[in-house]
């Protein structure tokens, strides 16, 4: 049978990571298509992404040691767009990232707030550790190494303030954790101490170690602390730790299950260990322990168990995945109204239907008066999405009975002219959505699919595409202290 050649359709996408040492941009194209078979449901998906641009490495430009220079960091970013040849207002997906200690400063949410409203019309603004790693993993090839093993990989993103370590199997996540090791932990300056960062400070006192600023840069302590770090950082990979490993474990000790058998190092100190780099390339200038940290990291290879892979990419590895894999697409069976889009940071609540509509619908009501409890607390008409997952097949008259009962919830909230907004991991959207307006309601209706979110993400539904889709990012909006 004669197919009709499949169309292709483009987009823009930027990634910008402003991180403890660096900060650096990209911009990619995405070409999607309709993967499904002519006399199937269409399936669209990004089939081909490809980088347009990449910045130089600059030095995250701070006012002091605790504030950000958001004026520094919006110049730096609209100069790599005019060098790349591209407006804001082109970019249509994509992702800033806060990273490391970065997320630490008092102006984080600020900065990354101010980024996602003037750099880009469709820019979203994400931070937290575990993120972090996830995406790294995606731009350093550790995420699609893993389709190709039998056992986990750890991808280890080590920058100037933390490791982010992300280990994934068959390009399933299970698992996180995020330590204070990295480059800029230890400062220097004409031969001396510069700065020592508070996680150090505590590591210093549970060892019983005197180490102060203005002290020699080859002050013995240094080496001692750059064995510590490496050897906390290799009995969390290994799931061995010890109690002193706690003051540089940033939020939860390590969560997989299963050993890990392949790493991979990412980040700065990564491309002080393979120099991917051109020599003087770019801007940024390290006067750290990051070099002496990379060369530890590599003495120790030969003692571990682990396969070694070397990566795609190293400090170049989260900006290439806020870039180019974090955007999803839902698909052709959606039910959209194109002038309320995009929508920016929706918190998602999830509701279970376990497999079971009957008993589950009419507790429905319940669980979204939690959302609205959580979520907008003094009824300020903060909107969210909801998220229904564990539906099972229905007929016409269950999706009839679920529209009754979404409304019903939706007008409870304290603004209920605002959207409704559903995102089903099954293909129901589109269907939920028409029979939504069927029954005349007064609000604006999104009602995506194709999409896996989780309690607690928060979504970008972007605008409309010409097939019909919209991008949609998934993220978690958390600035650590």
């Amino acid at each position: 049978m004669w197919e009709r050649p499949r169309k292709r359709e483009s987009m823009l996408s930027a990634g910008i990571d402003v991180g403890t040492s660096t900060t650096k941009m990209i911009v990619s194209r995405f070409e999607l298509m309709n993967v499904a078979g002519a006399t199937h449901v269409p399936r669209i998906e990004i089939v081909e992404t490809e980088i347009l641009y990449q910045s130089p490495i600059y030095r995250t430009p701070l006012l002091d040691a605790s504030t950000i220079d958001v004026a520094k960091v919006e110049e730096l970013v609209r100069g790599e767009y005019k060098k790349a040849g591209v407006r804001p207002e082109e970019i249509e997906t994509g992702a800033v990232i806060i990273t490391g200690e970065t997320a630490t400063k008092k102006n984080a949410r600020e900065m990354v707030n101010h980024l996602s409203e003037h750099a880009g019309d469709f820019l979203v603004a994400t931070a937290g550790p575990d993120l972090e790693g996830m995406i790294a993993a995606k731009g350093s090839g550790a995420f699609d190494e893993s389709a190709k093993s039998y056992a986990p990989i750890a991808n280890v993103d080590i920058g100037g303030g933390t490791a982010n370590i992300a280990v994934y199997h068959q390009k399933k996540l299970l698992g996180t954790c995020t330590m204070h090791v990295g480059g800029r932990l230890i400062e220097f300056e004409n031969g001396k101490i510069r700065s020592i960062s508070p996680p150090i400070e505590k590591l210093l006192q549970k060892k019983g170690w005197t180490l102060h600023v203005g002290d020699p840069s080859d002050e013995p302590v240094v080496a001692k602390v750059i064995d510590e770090l490496t050897a906390a950082l290799f009995r969390i990979l290994s799931q061995s730790p010890e109690p002193i490993d706690e003051v540089l474990v940033l939020g939860h000790l390590p969560n997989w299950s299963r050993p890990i058998e392949t790493v991979m190092f990412s980040g700065g100190v990564a491309e002080c260990m393979y120099q991917y780099e051109e020599q003087g390339a770019s801007p940024a200038q390290y006067n750290d322990i990051g070099q002496q940290l990379a060369h530890k990291i590599l003495q120790e290879k030969s003692k571990s168990d682990w396969r070694w892979l070397e990566p795609k990419e190293t400090v170049r590895a989260t900006v290439l995945g806020a870039g180019a894999h974090t955007t999803e697409i839902s698909g052709a069976t959606i039910q959209v109204q194109a002038d309320e889009l995009p929508l920016k940071n929706l918190p998602v609540y999830e509701f279970d239907f376990e497999q079971n509509f009957v008993e589950r619908l009419p507790q429905m009501e319940n669980a979204i008066s939690q959302a609205l409890d959580l979520y907008d607390a003094y009824r300020e008409g903060q909107n969210f999405a909801l998220y229904l997952s564990g539906l099972p097949y229905m007929k016409f008259q269950a999706i009839q009975q679920l529209a009754e009962q979404v409304m019903k919830v939706m007008n409870r909230r304290a603004d209920p002219s605002l959207p409704v907004v559903l995102v089903l991991e099954t293909d129901h959207a589109k269907v939920l959505g028409q029979t939504l307006h069927a029954m005349q309601v007064k609000q604006s209706i999104i009602c995506i699919d194709q999409i896996k979110v989780e309690h607690g993400d928060y979504l970008d539904i972007g605008r409309s595409l010409a097939s019909d889709t919209v991008p949609v990012v998934i993220k978690t909006l958390t600035f650590h202290s």
